[in-house]
């Protein structure tokens, strides 16, 4: 297995990315139409204890890991950063297996007291265990990572969402067809789409599972590269206080980030009742549990949508963190400016046309995805349209937080996330009254539009590398390009055609026209110092 550079391995992440992605889409689009609302907000309620959780256990583990192992390469200490590896493991399973203890622990005061949904308790005690197999597979992908070697982390990916998706359909399809014989084995009175929604995460459950079981198998077929070097070993005891020292940092960043999922689900479900517009919306729609089917609606639909994007660009942060390193460490300034620049280059590039062509293709977007959830979708379109900035901001957040922990900056991010998740908090409180779960979009786009001010701001002042504004505006326009002949494309087509085929032609006329006005814009021609 050989080693990459920044690009062939951040292209390598983004492409399993791509295709996880569309395998959780073959999954969640499939999950939401057989739940609905109700159900998705009985699987958002397991996931709203699950990530905090997990983002503290796990999120900065592969930094962590992929930081000091990257460390040791560049030293030449290959013995030391096998001993990386091995420490990790055995420090960050146990971590793991607490955090799975206290997740099947608080599942029923959270469900009862927070969540106001005693039906889930079942479904946050099947994704427990979770916790633990992230952590192993988090130490093995962050050891390949500061390697730089991405294809372990890629196929691992890859088969994580093989076994959730064939695994989580499976079963929520067996939970349908026996729903009347499983709701026997429950409390009565429990809703069958509680049990349905656990159906669904135990798919997860087992996807982390087999996440985990792909490195020791891997191992079996492929032998240790054993190179000689610096035999000098740093103490377990020293290594496995660096990674904390990187990891929790990183970890608790994640975990304000996801908190904003904790925000979304004490805030919308108790705030929306408040809005003007509740009564004649309830009485329009006319569903039982309003409170939980407008929460469900958002998060399995719009928040869904939202996350895709990142979700791939996320891959950048992880390809980006070792190259920095080498660079930080060797004190090369001209790579550490070209890679910083290709790292926030890419990630706009990618989130750009994807957030203006959502927002303009929302509606005839969301019912081709969710072509049984009319209901739900009137809810959606414009909160998934006020999402679109904030996609654009995290998906370029997150190579700026990589950087700053590959540049020895771990508690940057944490200190910035607090001040967003504060933003996300208020704007929840103030926006939801007066527009309705549209303002729980508008106040996530509010938190990350601060949070890339202040971390991109942070990480440029350190590091006193100056990037050019040409390359990153000539995204912008050709972003907005893209957007203004998708539109032209749909209100010339949708009178004469069906919406699919309009939609279709409409994302190929603005792809074509984005990638056109790159070329022509010659933005790739940015990185020299």
């Amino acid at each position: 297995m050989k080693k990459q550079g920044f690009i062939k391995g951040s292209l390598i992440l983004m492409i399993s990315a791509v295709i996880a992605k569309g395998l959780g889409a073959l999954f969640k689009i499939p999950l939401t139409n057989m739940l609905g609302g109700v159900g998705m907000g009985f699987f958002s309620c397991a996931y709203s204890l699950f990530l905090p959780v997990y983002a503290l256990s796990v999120t900065g583990l592969s930094a962590a890991v992929a930081r000091l192992t990257s460390q040791s390469i560049a030293l030449e200490m290959y013995d030391n950063a096998r001993k990386i590896r091995k420490t990790a493991l055995k420090l960050f399973a146990s971590v793991g297996f607490f955090g799975m203890i206290f997740i099947a622990s608080a599942a029923k005061p959270f469900a009862v007291y927070i969540a106001k949904s005693p039906d889930a308790q079942t479904a946050i005690m099947l994704i427990a265990p979770s916790v633990l197999f992230g952590c192993i597979t988090a130490v093995e992908r962050g050891y390949y990572e500061g390697l730089c070697n991405m294809y372990p982390t890629a196929f691992s990916q890859l088969a994580e969402s093989i076994v959730k998706t064939a695994a989580g359909l499976l079963l929520c399809a067996l939970a349908v067809q026996h729903s009347d014989t499983l709701i026997t084995f429950f409390p009565e009175g429990t809703d069958i789409k509680a049990v349905t929604a656990s159906a669904g995460i135990l798919g997860v459950t087992l996807s982390s599972v087999g996440s985990a079981l792909f490195f020791p198998i891997m191992r079996i077929f492929i032998k240790n590269d054993n190179k000689c070097g610096d035999k000098t070993l740093i103490s377990s005891h020293d290594i496995s206080a660096e990674l904390i020292k990187i990891a929790l940092p990183v970890g608790v960043s994640s975990l304000v980030t996801n908190f904003t999922s904790v925000i979304d689900l004490a805030t919308i479900i108790s705030c929306c009742e408040m809005y003007s517009g509740y009564s004649d919306l309830s009485a329009q729609l006319g569903h039982e549990n309003f409170p939980q089917f407008i929460y469900g609606s958002f998060t399995g639909i719009a928040v869904t949508i939202f996350n895709i994007i990142p979700s791939v660009t996320n891959m950048l942060g992880k390809g980006i963190l070792p190259s920095v390193t080498y660079a930080w460490e060797k004190k090369d300034k001209c790579k550490l400016q070209k890679n910083t620049s290709q790292a926030l280059l890419a990630a706009l590039i990618i989130a750009v046309p994807a957030a203006v062509g959502i927002g303009i293709l929302a509606k005839p977007l969301l019912l081709m995805l969710f072509p049984l959830q009319t209901d739900e979708i009137s809810i959606c379109v414009k909160a998934l349209q006020y999402l679109m900035p904030g996609m654009v901001f995290l998906c370029v957040s997150f190579p700026v937080f990589s950087m700053l922990q590959a540049t020895g900056n771990s508690s940057v991010p944490l200190k910035i996330m607090l001040i967003g998740a504060l933003v996300k908090l208020i704007g929840n409180l103030t926006l939801i009254k007066h527009m309705g779960i549209d303002g729980a979009a508008l106040s996530t786009t509010l938190c990350y539009t601060v949070i890339i001010i202040f971390s991109l701001s942070v990480y440029l002042k350190l590091t006193r590398i100056k990037l050019k504004a040409k390359p990153f505006l000539s995204v912008i326009y050709s972003g907005i390009l893209c957007g203004v002949s998708a539109m032209l494309c749909m209100n010339i087509l949708s009178p004469i055609i069906s919406d699919i085929p309009a939609l279709f032609a409409s994302i190929a006329v603005g792809g074509g026209i984005y990638l056109l006005s790159l070329w022509l814009l010659n933005v790739q021609k940015n990185d020299r110092c």
